[in-house]
């Protein structure tokens, strides 16, 4: 592992799941109650991520609807009732979410020195609850529903280098998100990566990022 990080003019950061816990296991148990096994339960919520990873690949639509989606599209494969209101039940809890308990301290240390960027996968209104909870300043926070794509469109990256008049290697990206994030960053020559490893992805070393286990350890790469 590097032992130091180059210093950037950004450090853009994936919000949910890399700042603030994803938090949608428990409303999708709520959801299946005793429909199905423990174990089957397990497989159903592998399957419900790569749904909602396939749902944003196209246009843009709103999130809430995302989330319907993608757990009708899973609730199709297990042949099993669509809830009418999952969708709404589903983006609901997303304003209850809250940071990880090692994000304020060190983020808030990381904002004193670098300029801060969200570019999240989400409306804007959930970001106007979420960002606050961080106990940081953000320079600027960018949406899915702003951009008009989701990640990992590379029109959402793209969005985000032209509001801020910036090039790819100005920023150092951060995400718990190899996918969604770190791939179409590299493709489009961000350089300066990190893939913060909260356990939501293979590990996938051809796309040249840094791995750490907290921000604690990314400031100490920073050299803060």
């Amino acid at each position: 592992m590097s032992t130091s990080i180059p210093r950037p003019q950004y450090v853009s950061f994936d919000c949910y799941g890399t700042l603030i816990s994803f938090e949608i296991v428990s409303t999708t148990r709520r959801l299946l109650g005793d429909r199905l096994t423990e174990d089957q339960i397990e497989i159903f919520l592998t399957d419900f991520r790569k749904y909602r990873y396939d749902q944003v690949c196209g246009e843009f639509y709103a999130y809430d609807q995302v989330l319907h989606d993608a757990y009708a599209r899973t609730c199709k494969k297990w042949g099993l009732e669509v809830n009418e209101d999952a969708g709404q039940q589903l983006a609901a809890a997303v304003y209850s979410w809250e940071p990880h308990d090692d994000v304020p301290a060190p983020l808030k240390k990381l904002g004193d020195n670098f300029a801060l960027v969200i570019l999240s996968n989400a409306d804007t209104k959930y970001l106007d609850v979420s960002v606050p909870k961080l106990g940081a300043d953000f320079h600027a926070v960018y949406t899915a529903e702003q951009a008009g794509f989701y990640k990992p469109r590379y029109q959402a990256f793209e969005y985000m280098l032209d509001q801020l008049g910036a090039k790819p290697e100005d920023f150092l990206h951060v995400s718990s998100h190899v996918r969604y994030d770190l791939m179409p960053a590299d493709d489009l020559g961000f350089t300066n990566k990190v893939y913060l490893d909260r356990g939501y992805d293979v590990q996938s070393p051809a796309y040249n990022y840094t791995t750490v286990k907290s921000l604690d350890e990314l400031n100490s790469l920073l050299g803060i």
